[in-house]
């Protein structure tokens, strides 16, 4: 035996000398790999479930007719031929240009005033600049009517001009996307070398000289992607011009008329589609403007450390109050019509408008179908992501099926909400699919939230696993220990804050969300978000600000838990960190 173990290597050596080539010895495959593929499998299924065959569904019902025939591109001849539907289209593109230029103007300074500025109370600042997300979309609306409505309390500031309409739909829509462009922006600003700007002052460069050549090119792609971001947010929201709107249609409430007011199902799905166009290209244009994008910090770069300007602290400080007193008011405007009696004749404070039940909607009930919905999203969406971005960044071979999983997940960035409800509809009510059960149902609420917004928690976890070496993996490997223990034991302690951050995101979208739910609910399953809107649809302003502010006080206490759980965290399981 030992005989035989000593002649095939030198065999082997043997060929190798004479130029011939050995056969390759390739390794068994382990249980582990087995298991993996099998996970990744179970993943590829999850995603044509939830998104390739709706979306399929989808294109499909754009090309037939009411009974189901196939008319080919009918459908959208008839759509660009009808003047009130290409209308909001044109409306549409104008609001979301508008709202795009003030936002990123707005942000930009923000931005710039949280990271190269000397001014006090940066952290206040930075926090309420982050308040529109823990807020439905509906809500700006609401607080819009009671702001400049026809009997609001600045209505006189319109110069006779109505809220209800462009005028309202970008001042809520520039509320909404805030936040999402000053993250971005901060990112983008506080990556910088000092010595680009030691360098432009000795060269004796004027102030504005090194904004446009040193600081604007150092951000461009932050300000491209922030760009690209508003744009989609706002051509695709719904919650802002259902409530302000008025008269002035946009496509995100014309697919919502065509759905429930017509039952207009393929007109519907070729609205649907139109939506979808421009959130593609924005998607595709920002993932090639990042290709694109270069390292600008360096080993030997210094990071940029603010000096105090007496000009610039200043105007920062001022900026920084007149957005965050336009923000606040916002806020504070839906929360004082919550709580009056009768606007605008009985001004006594109240805690009536919290009674949900008294005008014969679901009640405290909706509240708590919303809180059971974002619970379980929370805790399903956040294990599912979690597993299958490890599934694409730490498995090994069955390359082109991890980047076909990767592909698919990101597709839901470029889906609107409404688009995506509207495709469950036609793909999850079809009579002959074995799912249809779901339909109505909290799964199918739980299951399309988790997959509207599965792409940015699945970026969140790539990146958080891609810090973790592969050494772990590899020496687990040799020690012949199971992967699944490697992955409890070691990759969920150190990923641990990204995986609560994957949690909270999805539990506070879970409570806002409106246009990704709006078709798929029932009266059981009927979320507080969507109650409020159908409050206002009935004329009560005051309650559905009511409901809105119980969603942003949900919202709120959630985050300060997870500031309190961060830190300890950050003690029991990030104590490496701190070596």
């Amino acid at each position: 035996m030992a005989e035989m173990t000593m002649t095939a290597p030198r065999a082997r050596r043997a060929e190798i000398a004479e130029g011939k080539k050995p056969p390759i010895i390739r390794p068994k495959a382990s249980s582990d790999d087995f298991i993996m593929r099998g996970c990744l499998v179970l993943v590829g299924v999850f995603f044509m479930l939830t998104v390739v065959l709706p979306l399929y569904a989808l294109l499909k019902k754009s090309v037939e007719d009411a009974n189901g025939g196939f008319v080919g591109l009918a459908n959208f001849v008839a759509y660009f031929q009808d003047p009130a539907l290409t209308q909001s289209l044109e409306n549409t593109v104008s609001m979301a240009v508008i709202s795009t230029i003030v936002t990123l103007a707005l942000a930009f300074g923000y931005a710039y005033a949280l990271t190269r500025s000397c001014m006090p109370a940066r952290g206040l600042f930075k926090a309420i600049a982050l308040i529109p997300l823990l807020a439905p979309s509906l809500l700006p609306g609401l607080a819009l009517v009671y702001l400049f409505g026809n009997q609001g309390v600045l209505k006189s500031l319109l110069f006779g001009e109505s809220i209800y309409g462009p005028i309202g739909i970008i001042i809520g829509e520039v509320f909404f996307a805030f936040p999402h462009a000053v993250m971005i922006l901060v990112t983008a600003l506080s990556t910088a070398d000092q010595r680009l700007y030691e360098a432009a002052d000795a060269l004796r460069a004027k102030p504005m000289k090194t904004f446009f050549s040193v600081t604007l090119p150092g951000c461009r792609y932050g300000l491209i992607s922030a760009g690209f971001v508003i744009f989609t947010l706002v051509f695709t929201d719904f919650g802002v011009p259902k409530v302000i709107g008025g008269e002035y249609n946009v496509l995100a409430t014309d697919v919502y008329k065509q759905v429930i007011g017509q039952f207009n199902f393929h007109m519907g799905a070729v609205v649907g589609l139109m939506l979808m166009l421009p959130a593609v290209v924005s998607f595709s244009a920002d993932r090639l403007v990042q290709r694109k994008q270069v390292a600008l910090l360096t080993a030997r770069a210094v990071p940029l450390t603010p000096k105090p300007r007496s000009l610039v602290d200043g105007f920062s400080l001022l900026l920084c109050l007149m957005v965050s007193v336009f923000l606040l008011a916002i806020l504070g405007m839906a929360a004082f019509g919550s709580l009056i009696k009768f606007w605008p004749y009985n001004l006594t404070l109240t805690l009536s408008k919290y009674d949900f039940g008294a005008l014969g909607t679901g009640g405290w009930g909706d509240y708590f179908n919303s809180l059971r919905m974002a619970t379980l999203v929370a805790v399903i969406g956040t294990t599912i992501v979690f597993v299958n971005a490890y599934m694409v960044e730490k498995s090994n071979g069955f390359r082109w099926g991890r980047n076909l999983i990767h592909f698919c997940a990101m597709i839901p960035l470029a889906v609107p909400g409404v688009v995506l409800g509207l495709a469950y509809i036609f793909f999850f009510n079809a009579p002959n699919n074995p799912l249809n059960f779901i339909y109505t149902t909290m799964t199918i609420l739980v299951v399309n939230t988790i997959t509207h917004y599965y792409t940015v928690c699945h970026l969140t976890a790539m990146t958080a696993l891609k810090q973790v070496d592969a050494e772990f993996e590899a020496v687990s490997a040799s020690l012949k220990v199971p992967f699944y223990k490697t992955f409890w034991r070691v990759t969920v302690p150190v990923c641990m804050p990204a995986i609560v951050d994957i949690g909270i995101y999805y539990f506070v979208n879970a409570m806002t969300t409106v246009s990704a739910v709006i078709f798929l609910y029932s009266s059981e399953t009927k979320l507080m978000s969507i109650a409020a809107l159908n409050t206002e649809d009935a004329g009560n302003t005051a309650q559905a600000c009511a409901m809105g502010m119980t969603i942003v006080a949900t919202s709120a206490v959630l985050r300060g838990i997870q500031a309190l759980v961060a830190k300890r965290l950050q003690r029991r399981s990030q104590a490496w960190r701190m070596r």
